[in-house]
C-alpha cells in the first residue's frame, strides 16, 4: 500500500509523459507480481464493484467527525469529491506508515461485500482511524469507487514494456479483455504463448487523429485509402475454435447482443478476426445511433426488436486469418485479404459487409464526400495510408478522422453545478434550455468548450446571479446564450424537452446574441424530423 500511494501522488504531481512512464517502471521493478497486478488492473479502469454504499460511507464518516449532517452535505458541495471530503473531514494525524499489502487491502475491500452492515463498518473505521493522511486519500479513493489518476491504458503499458523487457504491442494484447486480478496472475499474463483466455482475447484497437494537418502534409491522395466514418459500435467479430467473441472497443464482450453473428462460428474460417462498425442497417438504409441503443441497452432481446433493429457488422480491416496475427501486413494488403474472407463467406451482405472504398483524385473534392457522410448516416470520412500496419492506440499520421461540422443551437444557460475534482470549487457544469413559446424549456447538459479564463468568468457570474439553490444546483438569471455543438438529436420521453442529443458541448459563447434570439423547442423538432 505504501509503494502504491507514493506511485498515486507522482502521478498525480505531473502531467508530462516522461516522468509518469518512468514512475510506472521504478513501482513494476520493485513491488511483488500481485501488487502489480492489482495496480496495472486499477490505472486501466479494470476496478472492481464497491464494497460499501455512499451512503453509509457518508453517516460513517459524519459520526466519527462529530458533525451534522448538513455540515457534511456542504462540505461534499464544496469540495466536489466524496473521498476527499471524507479524508479532510476525519483529520487523521496517524504518522504510522501501514505494512497491508496492494493485494492484501483489494482482497480484504472484495471480501466486505459478504459482511453485515456493522462488520463493514468495524473493518472501514479502523482503516480510517490508522492509515496516515496520504494513504488514507488513496484508500478513500478505492472505497468509493472513484479511484484513477492521469494516465492513458498505453502509458501503463509502455512502462510494462520498459520493466519486463517485452514488445509494448505484445503487452497490450495480453492486458485486453475481461481478466480479474482476483484469479489472474501477472506472470501467467506475461507469458510468450501462455496466457488467460487466448481463445477469446481480442487486439488492442487502432485508433485515428482528428485530421488536423494541410493537404500538402500527407502527399499524394492515391497513396490514401479512402472510407466513411461510421456512428455505430466499433467492434471485432473473432473466431477461434469454433467458438464467436464479438469485442466492443471498450472491451465489454457483447456477445449474447448479437445473435445475429451467431452463424459466423460455423461460417467464417477459424483463427478469423474482424475489425469493423455495428449498426443498424435497414433495407441498405444506416438508421440512427439511438436505434442501436434500442437493442444494446435491453437484457431481453425479443423476436420484435430484433426485427425492428437488425445489425450488420461494416468491415473494414482482417487482423487474423488462418490463426496468423496480420497487423504488420501493409493495409492494402490486409484490405485484399479482407475482402476474400467476406466475399467467400454466406453471410456477406447478411450480416457481413464490406465497408466501401471511395474514389477521390484530388485533395480539393474530398471536402464534397465530407459533406455527403451525413446523408448516408456517416460521420465523415476516414483517411488510411494504403502501406499502414494496424498499430495499437492512437498513433499519428497514419490513420486521420474528418468529420462533417456538427449541428448547433444557440441556448440559454439557466442551472449550474460544481464540477468534480480541481473543479470543485467552480461551477462548469450547466444546463441549458430553448424557447417553447414564452416558456424556457430545458433540453440538455453541458461540461466542456469553454477556456480557463470564460470558465472562471462565468463562474463569478453564475454566484452573483443565482435566483434558488436546489441542493448543489443553482438556477440563474436567463441571461447568456451560448451556441451548443452536437452530433446527433433523438426523441427522449425522459426528457422534459422530448430531446436528446448526443456528445453536446459548447462551441462557443454567444455575447453577441441577445436572450430573444436563443433557438426554439420547435427548431429542434424540425431538426430531428429532417434527421430521421
Amino acid at each position: 500500500m505504501k509503494a502504491f500511494t507514493e506511485l498515486y501522488y507522482e502521478l498525480d504531481a505531473t502531467t508530462k509523459t516522461l516522468p509518469k512512464v518512468e514512475a510506472l517502471t521504478r513501482y513494476f521493478l520493485r513491488t511483488k507480481p500481485e501488487d502489480s497486478i492489482w495496480a496495472i488492473a486499477l490505472l486501466v479502469g479494470n476496478r472492481p464493484k464497491r464494497p460499501v454504499k455512499s451512503s453509509d460511507l457518508k453517516a460513517w464518516a459524519t459520526d466519527l467527525a462529530g458533525i451534522p449532517e448538513w455540515l457534511f452535505g456542504d462540505s461534499y458541495s464544496v469540495v466536489g469529491d466524496l473521498a476527499e471530503t471524507i479524508t479532510l473531514l476525519i483529520n487523521s494525524t496517524s504518522d504510522k506508515v501501514s505494512e497491508i499489502s496492494l493485494n492484501e487491502l483489494m482482497r480484504e475491500l472484495g471480501a466486505m461485500a459478504s459482511l453485515t452492515d456493522a462488520e463493514k463498518k468495524e473493518r472501514v473505521l479502523g482503516y480510517w482511524k490508522t492509515l496516515a493522511p496520504q494513504e488514507l486519500y488513496v484508500f478513500n479513493k478505492l472505497i468509493t469507487g472513484a479511484f484513477r489518476v492521469g494516465v492513458s491504458k498505453l502509458l501503463v503499458f509502455k512502462a510494462l514494456s520498459k520493466a519486463y523487457q517485452i514488445e509494448e504491442k505484445v503487452i497490450a494484447h495480453r492486458f485486453i479483455g475481461n481478466w480479474k486480478p482476483t484469479d489472474t496472475s501477472l506472470l501467467d499474463l506475461l507469458k510468450e504463448d501462455e496466457f488467460l483466455d487466448a481463445t477469446s482475447r481480442p487486439y488492442p484497437f487502432c485508433l485515428a487523429y482528428a485530421l488536423d494537418v494541410e493537404w500538402s502534409a500527407l502527399g499524394r491522395i492515391e497513396d490514401w485509402q479512402i472510407e466513411r466514418k461510421y456512428d455505430g459500435i466499433r467492434g471485432q467479430i473473432i473466431v477461434r475454435n469454433k467458438e464467436l467473441f464479438v469485442w466492443s472497443r471498450g472491451e465489454e464482450l457483447l456477445t449474447d447482443k448479437f445473435p445475429e453473428f451467431e452463424e459466423l462460428k460455423y461460417d467464417l474460417p477459424d483463427g478469423t478476426v474482424i475489425d469493423g462498425e455495428i449498426l443498424p442497417i435497414v433495407n441498405g438504409k444506416i438508421r440512427s445511433f439511438n436505434q442501436m441503443q434500442k437493442r444494446t441497452t435491453r437484457k431481453a432481446l425479443t423476436k420484435k426488436i430484433l426485427q425492428e433493429v437488425p445489425l450488420k457488422m461494416v468491415c473494414y480491416d482482417l487482423l487474423e486469418k488462418d490463426g496468423k496475427d496480420l497487423r504488420d501486413l501493409p493495409l492494402q494488403e490486409r484490405r485484399r485479404l479482407l475482402e476474400e474472407v467476406v466475399t467467400n463467406s454466406k453471410a456477406c451482405n447478411s450480416s457481413l459487409v464490406l465497408a466501401p472504398l471511395l474514389s477521390c483524385n484530388a485533395w480539393e473534392k474530398l471536402d464534397q464526400l465530407r459533406n455527403e457522410a451525413k446523408a448516408v448516416g456517416c460521420e465523415g470520412l476516414m483517411l488510411k495510408r494504403k502501406d499502414s500496419n494496424y498499430e495499437t492506440g492512437r498513433k499519428r499520421g497514419k490513420w486521420w478522422k474528418w468529420k462533417v461540422d456538427p449541428y448547433s443551437v444557440d441556448a440559454v444557460l439557466i442551472y449550474a453545478q460544481a464540477g468534480h475534482g480541481r473543479r470543485a470549487n467552480l461551477f462548469t457544469d450547466y444546463t441549458f434550455a430553448v424557447w417553447d413559446g414564452d416558456v424556457l424549456v430545458p433540453f440538455t447538459k453541458a461540461y466542456s468548450g469553454l477556456t480557463d479564463k470564460e470558465i472562471i468568468e462565468v463562474d463569478a457570474w453564475i454566484k452573483k446571479n443565482t435566483l434558488e439553490k436546489f441542493g448543489p444546483v443553482r438556477s440563474v438569471t436567463p441571461h447568456w446564450v451560448f451556441e451548443i455543438a452536437f452530433e446527433g438529436i433523438n426523441e427522449s420521453p425522459r426528457h422534459k424537452s422530448g430531446i436528446a442529443l448526443r456528445f453536446p458541448r459548447i462551441a462557443r459563447w454567444r455575447k453577441d446574441k441577445p436572450l430573444s434570439e436563443a433557438n426554439t423547442k420547435e427548431d429542434l423538432l424540425n431538426l430531428l424530423h429532417a434527421t430521421q
